[in-house]
């Protein structure tokens, strides 16, 4: 379990590598992009889809009783 660990860390830093090299940008540049704003833009979008889905779902039980 511990070398799955490792082989997925070398492979995560590796790709923010690779892009940072595809967009001319230092390693830090990138990461600092995809961790400060990317994770959290993509969390709360996806804590808001969660919550419109479970609106939506219970309107349609609501409907059918």
């Amino acid at each position: 379990m511990e070398q799955l660990g490792i082989e997925l860390y070398a492979y995560c830093t590796d790709f923010i590598i690779n892009l940072a090299n595809i967009l001319n940008l230092s390693y830090y540049e990138v990461n600092a992009i995809v961790f400060c704003f990317l994770y959290p833009l993509l969390l709360i979008g996806l804590t808001l889809l969660f919550f419109v889905q479970r609106r939506r779902l219970r309107t349609l039980k609501n409907r059918r009783k």
